[in-house]
């Protein structure tokens, strides 16, 4: 399927919300847009009051006019179903189809993504505007893709969740006794008698069962799923041709399984918004298009970043000139099939009147959007360079159900995993290595090196899976808490590991968490932070020792051991920066990038951005200060 349909090379634009606007601005849009090189905007994401602004009753004049107007102008359209924000008239009609917060709130009408997923009412009247959205417009010359909600992650703990997570529970375990072993139900006495005694994970007295609470986060997951398949079968019904997909997002409050989710789609998006200001910027961009390549396996594509702003926590902060080119560079290098944005023109009104966009509220005499067409109008002439795929050898383990389950309140002390992932990821980065992500239970035979961070949750399928990669001649990696319960959060007996302890040669004992803020140094090695874990060795050989530290001193604290035709490295700590650049360098993993720079090569290709403040040389390649390059590779 040529994906987005009718473009050729890289896609440029954003989401376009002419509704927002009167009509005589949309000529501009248009012309403008032109000028800066956009060649496809994302349209209707918000829009269901406006296309529908009584039940069943529709209003489609004013999109037709934008959609042949954009198709006049040569611009391609992203058409959205606008599910992910339901209209006044539905919420009040339904109110138990919004959503429930976790201590039992629902929440009211007034913001976005006020929906329950689960509600029957919401299903059928999301499936409703879809399939008259798809009447209407699968043949539509303008209509490159479809678009299926928005950034699916709102979570119900409401009624409606519960009776479908008991269905999906049922169909998963098929009876009580099953659920009662998986979920340890005899603590707390927790045993369920009948099927309605279960209820979703709300706020609760202490800690929550965290098998209740991870098998929750799955069934929220495919719920959603079910809601974009409903919509995807009815667009594809209209019309075959059209590509399909819908926008992941990043974050802890999102339960969706990327994994599970991209096989259906077909491209894979992301919204990409870093959170810090500083030169974490640049590395969660490179983090968010490595994981994205993985989930496609292949290309993809940026489907939202802030054009001129990055946020963090204390606010927006402005991107010095060439930050935005740079960061869209860092993602089409990747493998985005283009660099969109949030939005084309910066809103008059509403919470996000100061969102960033490519059209400033000053208009188009601003440096902003001066940048913006200096960079799109650059994106024909590099079009060619992206058919190739990325190359890696190394890969990372990337486990949602990892990352949802350390994020419980009953762990020996607490545990970052999404920075666990992103600190082995800059490291590698910096020392010049492009890596794709793996599922713990996928194909790991093209990697050389498999490196698993804290991966919690390890079922007896992804354990044999490692056991099978490192056998034929893989190289393993793996760190603290990796395999410390199975699929069912229970936990691996016998020193942990996920059963593992002959593939790494070691036998965890103990876990010892460490005070906030001190270190444990480790011989010629850097330092250990926060977590370290009692080692016994079990015919590995220790690489590193603690040399400091009550209970660990002159313990294991870095272990290798052979196995079949590879070889297993365990991590018992939670590893500084340094040290685990000094790992990197015993293992002999270097490319042509170093600190500051993203180095990527596709084919004969090879792709440079600098975001130093100096001019920097990579074979070749000369690349002067804040910018990037494409030229060929050295043979």
């Amino acid at each position: 399927m040529d994906w987005p349909r009718g473009l050729d090379g890289l896609s440029y634009g954003g989401d376009y919300n002419p509704e927002q606007w009167p009509e005589e601005v949309w000529d501009d849009d248009v012309l403008l847009m032109r000028e800066a090189g956009v060649n496809l905007v994302t349209v209707g994401v918000f829009s269901w009051a406006r296309l529908e602004p009584r039940e069943g009753e529709y209003d489609f004049a004013w999109l037709d006019t934008v959609l042949d107007k954009l198709h006049a102008g040569g611009i391609r359209v992203n058409l959205a179903t606008p599910t992910a924000s339901p209209p006044p008239w539905f919420t009040l009609a339904h109110p138990d189809a919004l959503n429930v917060r976790a201590d039992g709130v629902r929440q009211v009408h007034g913001s976005r993504d006020t929906y329950d997923v689960c509600a029957p009412a919401y299903r059928e009247a999301s499936r409703r505007i879809a399939a008259a959205l798809a009447e209407r417009y699968a043949e539509h010359p303008a209509l490159a893709m479809w678009h299926v909600h928005n950034e699916y992650g709102s979570t119900s703990y409401s009624e409606h969740a519960e009776r479908a997570f008991r269905v999906w529970l049922e169909a998963k375990y098929g009876t009580l006794e099953a659920l009662n072993a998986a979920w340890w139900g005899s603590f707390w006495s927790q045993h369920y008698g009948e099927w309605d005694q279960v209820l979703a994970p709300r706020a609760t007295q202490y800690l929550a069962n965290p098998a209740h609470e991870l098998d929750f986060k799955r069934f929220t997951s495919d719920a959603m799923l079910e809601h974009y398949k409903e919509q995807r079968d009815l667009l594809r019904e209209a019309n075959p041709e059209v590509p399909i997909t819908t926008n992941f997002v990043f974050g802890q409050w999102v339960p969706v399984d990327p994994w599970k989710w991209a096989p259906e789609v077909d491209l894979v998006a992301f919204d990409s918004y870093p959170s810090h200001p500083d030169e974490r910027a640049e590395q969660q961009s490179a983090l968010h298009a490595d994981l994205s390549r993985s989930w496609a396996g292949g290309d993809w594509l940026l489907m939202e970043q802030a054009a001129a702003t990055v946020h963090s926590k204390d606010g927006a902060v402005a991107k010095t000139p060439g930050r935005m080119a740079r960061h869209s560079m860092v993602h089409i290098s990747r493998g985005s099939k283009g660099a969109m944005f949030f939005q084309w023109r910066a809103g008059r009104g509403g919470a996000e009147q100061w969102h960033s966009a490519l059209l400033p509220h000053a208009g188009k005499n601003t440096r902003m959007f001066r940048e913006v067409t200096e960079f799109g109008n650059t994106l024909p002439g590099i079009a060619h360079t992206v058919g190739e795929p990325v190359d890696a050898t190394v890969a990372v383990l990337w486990s949602p159900e990892s990352w949802w389950a350390t994020s419980g309140a009953h762990l020996p002390a607490p545990v970052d995993y999404l920075e666990n992932v992103a600190q082995i990821h800059r490291v590698l980065r910096d020392r010049g290595v492009v890596a794709d992500f793996a599922s713990p239970e996928g194909d790991l035979s093209k990697y050389a090196t498999v490196i698993a961070p804290t991966t919690y949750v390890l079922s007896k399928a992804a354990a044999e899976n490692l056991r099978w990669f490192t056998a034929g001649g893989g190289r393993l990696v793996a760190s603290y808490l990796t395999g410390a319960v199975d699929e069912h959060c229970q936990v691996w007996l016998d020193g942990y590991l996920g059963g593992l302890t002959d593939l790494f040669g070691v036998r965890v004992t103990e876990h010892l968490p460490q005070p906030a803020g001190e270190r444990r140094a480790l011989w010629n090695f850097g330092a250990a932070e926060r977590f370290c874990e009692l080692v016994e060795l079990r015919g590995a050989q220790c690489v590193t020792q603690y040399a400091t530290g009550d209970l660990v001193e002159g313990q294991p604290a870095v272990t290798v051991n052979p196995f079949g035709e590879g070889e297993a490295w365990y991590v018992s700590c939670k590893l500084a920066d340094d040290a685990w650049d000094r790992l990197f360098e015993e293992l002999e993993l270097a490319g042509p990038g170093g600190p500051g720079l993203d180095v990527v090569d596709r084919g004969p290709w090879r792709f440079i951005v600098n975001h130093t403040d100096q001019e920097a040389q990579v074979g070749h390649i000369i690349v002067p200060a804040g910018s990037w390059a494409v030229d060929k590779k050295p043979q």
